[in-house]
C-alpha cells in the first residue's frame, strides 16, 4: 500500500507556521541535491526527488521554546542535554500533528551511526536547502593555510551565526518534481579578505577554562544581523555542559530533594 504523500506546501505552509512560533525556520530541499554534492558513502538512501525539509533554530528559540519547556517539565535531574531533548520534543510533536499517518524519518544535528558518522551533514543539508552558505576552504582563491585543517562554518543572510542546524526531515514515499526548484543559498560574505577572518575566527579563537570551552562568538558577527542571543541564552552556551544543569538551578528550572541537597552540601565541604 502506498504511503501517504505531502507537498511542498505543506512543508511551507503549516509545518513553517507551527515551527516559526517556536523560533525554527523550515526549509524544503530534494535528497538528491544533497546526495549530489557528498561521495557515496555518505549518501542518504532515499530515491533523489523524495522530499526533505531542514530545521534551523533561531535565537528567540531559547525564550519561546526551551524556557517554557523547562517550566512544563518539572525537572528533578538531567539526564541529557536540555536544548536536544527540547528540539527532539517540539519537532516529533509538530510532526505527528502536521502529518498524521505520513512516515517521516526525522534525524537530528547530534544522532550519530554505529560508526560513529553523523546521520546527516548538517551544514551541508541547509547549504543545499539554500538556507545558510556554507563557507569551506575552498571557498577562499589563494587560500593562506596550506595544508592545515579549517573546519566550516554557515552563515545566515539575516543572523550571521546567531542559528543552529537541528535536524532533517525526511517524508518517506513523497517524490516531488519541477514544483520544487534548488536556489543558490545567499552569499552573505563575498569578500575574500572577510572569508579569511570568518573562517580563522571560527577555527583559531577559543577560550578554554575550567568550566568554559567555548569559541568567543566573532564569527557570528561576520555581517550586520538583524537578531543576536540574549543575554541569558550567552550564559547557558558559555557554561560548559556539564555545569549546565546548576545554571539552570540557580535559574529555578531545576529542582532536587533533599538527600540531593545533603549530598553536595558534604561534597561541598
Amino acid at each position: 500500500m502506498a504511503l501517504p504523500r505531502v507537498s511542498v506546501d505543506d512543508v511551507r505552509g503549516a509545518l513553517s507556521s507551527s515551527l516559526s512560533k517556536l523560533g525554527f525556520e523550515v526549509y524544503p530541499l530534494k535528497i538528491g541535491w544533497y546526495n549530489a554534492v557528498l561521495s557515496p558513502p555518505l549518501h542518504l538512501s532515499y530515491p533523489d526527488d523524495t522530499l526533505a525539509a531542514v530545521v534551523l533554530s533561531t535565537p528567540t528559540m531559547f525564550e519561546q521554546a526551551f524556557l517554557p519547556f523547562l517550566e512544563n517539565r518539572g525537572w528533578k535531574e538531567v539526564i541529557t542535554d536540555p536544548i536536544d531533548q527540547c528540539v527532539r520534543h517540539y519537532v516529533n510533536y509538530i510532526v505527528s500533528e502536521c502529518f498524521p499517518g505520513v512516515k517521516v524519518d526525522v534525524s537530528y544535528d547530534y544522532e550519530m551511526l554505529p560508526s560513529r558518522k553523523p546521520k546527516f551533514l548538517a551544514q551541508t543539508a541547509a547549504h543545499v536547502a539554500g538556507a545558510v552558505y556554507y563557507y569551506q576552504h575552498a571557498d577562499v582563491p589563494d587560500q593562506p593555510w596550506g595544508n592545515k585543517k579549517m573546519f566550516g562554518v554557515c552563515i545566515h543572510p539575516q543572523l550571521g551565526g546567531w542559528f543552529a542546524i537541528r535536524a532533517l526531515l525526511v517524508f518517506v514515499g513523497t517524490e516531488v518534481g519541477s514544483e520544487l526548484q534548488q536556489t543558490a543559498p545567499p552569499d552573505s560574505v563575498p569578500r575574500r579578505e572577510d572569508r579569511i577572518q570568518l573562517l580563522e575566527n571560527f577555527n583559531f579563537r577559543w577560550r578554554v577554562g575550567l568550566t568554559q570551552c567555548i569559541m568567543d562568538w566573532s564569527y557570528r558577527d561576520i555581517i550586520p544581523v538583524a537578531q543576536t542571543y540574549s543575554q541569558r541564552q550567552r550564559e547557558y552556551f558559555s557554561t560548559s555542559p556539564g555545569q549546565r544543569q546548576y545554571l539552570l538551578r540557580d535559574w529555578g528550572y531545576l529542582t532536587r530533594g533533599e538527600e540531593e541537597d545533603k549530598q553536595e552540601s558534604l561534597h561541598r565541604k
